[in-house]
């Protein structure tokens, strides 16, 4: 009921899709969350525990609509999660499903809520979801089928989809990839939509071409999920290990870029991701102001560092990664600066771009020339 009313104070719960508030009504978190959730308490991620701390749990599941509670702790970070219910509700929403239509689902995690509320709408029988985890898909099958659901649940690795129960009507994936694996449009039908978090930042609806040589559509939100597993990288340096082996290029310079955007502003954000994907940024305030630490994962680093007399940066390494922030910087104050709802995405067999405003003559990147 709480969580309920901050979704209708904060107008969460989407008009094109009423059936959503009924599904989640029928189908509530707790029913399907693990008996042992994860939370922060600022130095590492602590077991709670359903049956010794039951407050703490439910408080963990139904705090805010716009947060996820974490199912599963792997080397000390979390790997899986009940996503934030108005990010689910967003993303189905996205996905405009219809009673009757074969849904493919890329992700089940324990919970499997996301396949209820699927099997809510579709029907029985309707709904495949993948998980590349055997014990996760394990417990997804059991509270499903505990719930009296009819769901075809599959231990697998989601990027490879599900073919022997392809052509599917609609597509959604619940963990981020940067690449979308063309097996999820080869197996969604010639006009099917498919739902994807792109990149941790943003989620696309994507409208498979009706000559099956493309799938393309609009940016509908951030949405910060877990990535696909199959595809972490082995781990890169962090900003300190680059900064105590790479020098600065030079002195401090002052800069009239606020930091502070780097920390608020999630269309710039959002574009800094698109352009220069590789960047990883960090954020915190302190007395004088917020300041921002930048780096590649490789051998070149940037600092925005507020002070008493204003912002300075700094950079080192083979990349001026400050001036290729500023220059993207300066693209996005171009462009209008624009929020995630003016870009698309578009994906073919071989590659993807991310477009600006108009798929066929807008901006994109990466630029084709």
């Amino acid at each position: 009921m709480r969580l309920d009313q901050a979704m209708v104070a904060g107008g969460l719960w989407p008009q094109r899709s009423p059936w959503l508030r009924d599904a989640v009504a029928r189908f509530p978190r707790d029913e399907f969350a693990p008996e042992r959730l994860w939370d922060w308490d600022g130095c590492a991620w602590q077991p709670v525990d359903r049956g010794s701390d039951p407050g703490r749990w439910l408080e963990l599941l139904y705090v805010d609509p716009h947060r996820a509670a974490v199912t599963q702790v792997t080397a000390g970070l979390p790997t899986s999660s009940l996503s934030a219910q108005a990010l689910v509700v967003d993303m189905l929403d996205s996905l405009r499903l219809e009673p009757g239509q074969r849904v493919l689902e890329l992700g089940t995690s324990p919970s499997a809520w996301n396949a209820a509320l699927l099997t809510h709408r579709a029907g029985p029988g309707r709904v495949t979801t993948v998980e590349v985890d055997p014990g996760l898909a394990a417990a997804g099958a059991t509270r499903l089928k505990t719930a009296g659901l009819d769901v075809d649940v599959v231990a697998g690795d989601g990027s490879l989809g599900h073919p022997a129960g392809a052509p599917y009507d609609r597509a959604i994936a619940t963990y981020a990839v940067d690449r979308v694996p063309w097996a999820w449009i080869e197996q969604t039908r010639p006009g099917g939509r498919l739902v994807l978090p792109w990149g941790r930042l943003g989620h696309a609806a994507l409208t498979v071409a009706p000559d099956h040589t493309h799938a393309t559509g609009w940016m509908q939100g951030l949405a910060q999920f877990m990535p696909d597993r199959t595809a972490i990288p082995p781990s890169s340096p962090d900003f300190t290990a680059i900064r105590t082996h790479t020098p600065p290029s030079g002195p401090e310079q002052h800069t009239t870029r606020d930091p502070e955007d780097l920390r608020t502003d999630w269309g710039l954000l959002f574009h800094l991701r698109v352009v220069l994907p590789e960047l990883v940024i960090t954020t915190a305030v302190d007395q004088d102001g917020t300041s921002a630490w930048i780096h590649d994962g490789h051998e070149s680093w940037a600092t925005l560092s507020s002070t008493p007399d204003g912002v300075y940066r700094a950079q080192g390494g083979p990349r001026h990664l400050a001036d290729l922030l500023d220059d993207a910087w300066t693209q996005w104050e171009q462009l209008g600066r624009p929020t995630v709802y003016d870009y698309g995405m578009t994906v073919t067999p071989d590659r993807q771009w991310i477009w600006h405003t108009d798929p066929d003559h807008g901006p994109r990147w990466p630029n084709p020339t």
